[in-house]
């Protein structure tokens, strides 16, 4: 039994047992930045085992997607942004990519909303009946997404990729969203680098790919004008979304960066963030580099 299959067959026991999500109060969203100040609260895990539960008030004030508030702005943009997404991944496209069910998330320098996109596609996907998300803390130089939902797990992807002692099964942390499942960065490393470019990272990659090709593998990664890390993952995955600050990304940065990916996936697409709503126009652009 390979490391995926042991990891997806420990977590079907739990499935039984999943919390039932209250729905939160709906809301606008006005700024897609995280601009709080105070940091969420943390659910700590006595195990790898324990159903992950997210800060739900932190989520909200920060304007992201509520679980089960299907007929807000927010929801509705990601519905326009994940629908190509999920079929090169799954869908009528999927023969021709490969990788294609991996997908991974970067901007060109720090603030544009890499994060915020990672998380949210990762809630859009997972809200639909069928599908099963597995969300993963690739920015190891600077990690968020534990922090953003308010989670806390004393291992992650980097602890994997350092040793054998774990198996897989013992970073993927399951949450209260059913379909959706989590993996953290783990410890700070000073060749990270040299972790996600290795033979083992490229193998787990490739049992993402290939073995669970039904399942969608979202990476939030570094700036790429800030680290290397992104651009070497890159080159393993199927899909690169390029995320850039509307009015304040230099389209010199924007240049530079899809001049790394050009060699890097066969599918790079570009979401405009923090754009200001017109009636001509949808608060989320959406395109093609």
């Amino acid at each position: 039994m390979n490391m995926l299959e042991k990891a997806f067959e420990k977590s079907k026991t739990l499935e039984k047992n999943k919390s039932t999500i209250t729905e939160p109060e709906k809301t606008q969203n006005n700024d897609l930045s995280i601009t709080e100040t105070v940091e969420p609260k943390k659910a700590k895990l006595k195990n790898h085992q324990d159903i992950v539960k997210f800060d739900w008030d932190f989520l909200k004030s920060n304007g992201f997607i509520m679980v089960d508030d299907s007929h807000s702005r927010i929801a509705e943009e990601y519905r326009a942004i994940k629908r190509p997404l999920v079929t090169n991944a799954i869908g009528s496209r999927k023969s021709d990519i490969k990788n294609s069910n991996l997908i991974l998330i970067t901007s060109s320098v720090p603030g544009e909303g890499k994060t915020f996109t990672s998380i949210n596609l990762a809630f859009s996907i997972a809200a639909e009946m069928d599908k099963k998300v597995l969300l993963i803390d690739a920015d190891v130089a600077k990690p968020s997404i534990a922090k953003v939902l308010g989670i806390e797990s004393k291992v992650g992807l980097i602890d994997f990729l350092e040793t054998d002692t774990l198996q897989l099964s013992d970073i993927i942390l399951q949450t209260e969203i059913p379909g959706l499942r989590i993996i953290t960065a783990g410890k700070s490393h000073k060749f990270s680098t040299e972790l996600l470019a290795s033979d083992k990272m490229i193998a787990l990659s490739k049992e993402l790919s290939e073995r669970y090709s039904d399942r969608i593998v979202i990476f939030d990664t570094p700036p790429l004008l800030a680290t290397t890390q992104a651009e070497v993952l890159a080159s393993q995955m199927g899909q690169v979304i390029l995320v850039v600050a509307a009015e304040k990304t230099p389209q010199s940065y924007v240049l530079e960066s899809t001049k790394k990916l050009q060699n890097c996936s066969d599918i790079v697409l570009g979401v405009l963030n923090k754009a200001q709503r017109t009636l001509n126009a949808s608060y989320y652009g959406y395109g093609h580099y």
